[in-house]
C-alpha cells in the first residue's frame, strides 16, 4: 500500500503540472467544487492558510494596523470612479444584476479588490491631520473571473489579505509600502522557508491605479516564477477620485497619500512547488499544521502505546504540534501518508527500539533517519525543527542562485529562457515595446527591477538604446 500511494503521484520531471494537481488532491489540500474555477479548501489546506494568516496578522498588529471588513459587493457607480483602476479589473469582474428575483436598479460588482470601498469609507471619516494615518487591513475572499484556473495559484475566487492605508505625505506612504514588503520578505524567511527576489515592478506590470508597485517573487522547481505578494504606493489618484482630503496642521486642505498591499492563498501553491518532491508535500516546520507524527510499530506489544503517549504529551507541553497515529492501518501506510502530507518529523516507536532505550526520528525533507535516546527525544525536537527550516531555506536559496543567469545579448537571453528557465538578469531601456517584444518572442515577462541596480551593460539588448534599468525576467505562473 505504501508504494502505491507514492506511485499515484506523477513525477515532477515527467509532468510538473500534473504532479502539482496530484499533490493538491492526494494530500487532501483541496477539492473541486461544482462551480468551475472555485475550489473547496479542505481542513489540511485551510490550516496552511491559517498558519500564514496567523503570522501576518500578528505582524500587522505589531505595526499598528487594524482589521476591518468591507462589503462583498461594490455599486457599479462607485467602482467606476477611478478610471485606470477600472480598466485594469473590468475584464475579470463578476456582476450581480438580479436580487430577490428583481432586476437591480444598479448593478453590483463582486469585489475583485477593495480600493474603491476603502476610499469611499475614508472620505467619510478623514477630515484632519489628526485622523492620520489610517492603517487598515481585511481578511476576505475576492472574485476574479479567470479563464484558466489552477488550485491556489489562479482561481475565480481566492482568499487573501488586503491592506489599505492613508498617510499625510508621500514619504510616509512610500515608507509604509516598503515596510510591508519587508514583512512579506520575512514571511518567506521565517515561516515559508522561501527566499524571495524583491524589487519594483515595471510600468507595464504594476497594479492598475498605482504610482509604483513592489513585489516578492518566488522561483518554483520547474524554473517558473510566481508573484507571491505585492505592495503599492498609490499616490493621490484615488484621493482625488473619491474626494478624500484633510486639513493639515498649517490650516491648508490637502490630499492624503495612499497604499494598498496583499498576499493570497497563492502562497500555498508556492510552498507546494518550491519544496515538494515526488512523494508529495514537504512542509516547512513552522508552517506545518502537524510538525511531528508519532507512529507506533507493533502497537499491541507492551509499552509501545504508553511510550508514544508519553512522548506526545511531552512534546505538546513544549508547544510542538504533534499527533500519534494509532489507527489500525499498517506502519508502511502511515509512513507514506505522513510523507504525502509533508509532516516535517516522523518518530517511529517499536518494541525493539524501546528495548534499546531509543526511538527513530525521520526527517521528511531529506529522508534522514536518526536513532536517538528516548530520554532526550522530545527535547531534541525544537532545535531539529529549526535546523530543518534553515536547511530548507538554504536549499531553496541555492536553487534561486543556481538558476539566476545574466544575458548581455538578446540572442543569449532567448537561449537561456528556452533551455535553462529560471531568472535572467538583463538591462532594459525602459520602453514598454521591448517588454512586449520579449513576451511575444519567449513568453517571459519582467518580474521586477531589483533594488540593487548595479548595471551589467550600457545598452538594452532588445533595441540597442541606452539602458536605464536592470530587470529580472522569467516565465511565470
Amino acid at each position: 500500500m505504501a508504494k502505491k500511494l507514492v506511485k499515484e503521484i506523477t513525477s515532477r520531471d515527467e509532468d510538473f503540472a500534473q504532479w502539482y494537481t496530484d499533490v493538491c488532491r492526494k494530500a487532501e489540500l483541496m477539492d473541486y467544487s461544482e462551480a468551475k474555477g472555485f475550489i473547496i479548501y479542505r481542513p489540511y489546506g485551510y490550516a496552511l492558510w491559517e498558519g500564514i494568516k496567523g503570522y501576518l496578522d500578528d505582524q500587522f498588529k505589531k505595526t499598528g494596523h487594524d482589521n476591518v471588513y468591507m462589503p462583498l459587493v461594490i455599486p457599479e457607480s462607485l467602482f467606476l470612479k477611478e478610471a485606470e483602476h477600472v480598466e485594469g479589473f473590468a475584464p475579470e469582474t463578476a456582476i450581480v444584476t438580479i436580487g430577490g428575483n428583481e432586476e437591480l436598479s444598479e448593478r453590483l460588482i463582486i469585489r475583485p479588490t477593495s480600493e474603491t470601498l476603502f476610499c469611499n469609507h475614508y472620505a467619510k471619516i478623514i477630515g484632519s491631520y489628526r485622523d492620520l494615518p489610517k492603517k487598515y487591513n481585511q481578511w476576505c475572499s475576492v472574485v476574479r473571473w479567470e479563464k484558466t484556473t489552477r488550485p491556489f495559484l489562479r482561481g475565480s475566487e481566492f482568499l487573501w489579505q488586503e491592506g489599505h492605508t492613508v498617510h499625510k505625505d508621500e514619504a510616509e506612504a512610500r515608507e509604509e509600502a516598503l515596510d510591508i514588503l519587508d514583512v512579506y520578505e520575512k514571511l518567506g524567511k521565517e515561516l515559508l522557508a522561501i527566499p524571495f527576489v524583491i524589487g519594483k515592478k515595471t510600468e507595464k506590470e504594476k497594479f492598475a491605479g498605482a504610482v509604483d508597485t513592489y513585489s516578492v517573487e518566488a522561483l518554483m522547481h520547474d524554473g517558473k516564477a510566481l508573484q507571491s505578494g505585492t505592495t503599492h504606493y498609490l499616490g493621490t489618484g484615488f484621493a482625488k477620485a473619491f474626494n478624500i482630503n484633510f486639513q493639515d496642521s498649517d490650516g491648508e486642505v490637502k490630499l492624503p497619500h495612499q497604499t494598498s498591499w496583499g498576499v493570497s492563498t497563492r502562497l500555498i501553491g508556492a510552498v507546494i512547488m518550491v519544496h515538494g518532491d515526488d512523494s508529495g508535500l514537504v512542509l516547512p516546520p513552522y508552517l506545518a499544521p502537524t510538525q511531528v507524527i508519532i507512529i507506533p510499530i507493533q502497537s499491541q506489544k507492551p509499552g509501545v502505546l504508553e511510550a508514544c503517549e508519553s512522548l506526545e504529551n511531552e512534546l505538546k507541553d513544549m508547544g510542538i504540534r504533534v499527533k500519534t497515529d494509532n489507527s489500525e492501518k499498517s506502519p508502511g501506510w502511515k509512513f507514506s501518508e505522513s510523507e504525502m502530507k509533508g509532516i516535517p518529523i516522523r518518530i517511529e516507536v517499536g518494541p525493539r527500539d524501546l528495548e534499546n532505550g531509543q526511538v527513530v526520528i525521520v526527517k521528511r525533507y531529506n529522508g534522514e533517519k536518526l536513532p536517538i535516546d528516548i530520554e532526550i527525544a522530545a527535547e531534541s525536537i525544537p532545535s531539529l525543527l529549526q535546523h530543518i527550516h534553515d536547511d530548507m531555506y538554504q536549499r531553496a536559496l541555492i536553487n534561486v542562485l543556481d538558476n539566476t543567469r545574466t544575458a548581455e545579448t538578446y540572442a543569449e537571453f532567448k537561449k537561456i529562457i528556452e533551455q535553462k528557465a529560471g531568472y535572467v538578469q538583463m538591462m532594459w531601456c525602459g520602453d514598454q515595446a521591448c517588454e512586449e517584444q520579449i513576451k511575444a518572442d519567449t513568453t517571459a515577462t519582467s518580474r521586477c527591477m531589483p533594488f540593487d541596480q548595479t548595471p551589467i551593460g550600457k545598452t538594452c539588448p532588445v533595441c540597442g538604446k541606452e539602458a536605464k534599468y536592470l530587470v529580472y525576467y522569467a516565465k511565470a505562473y
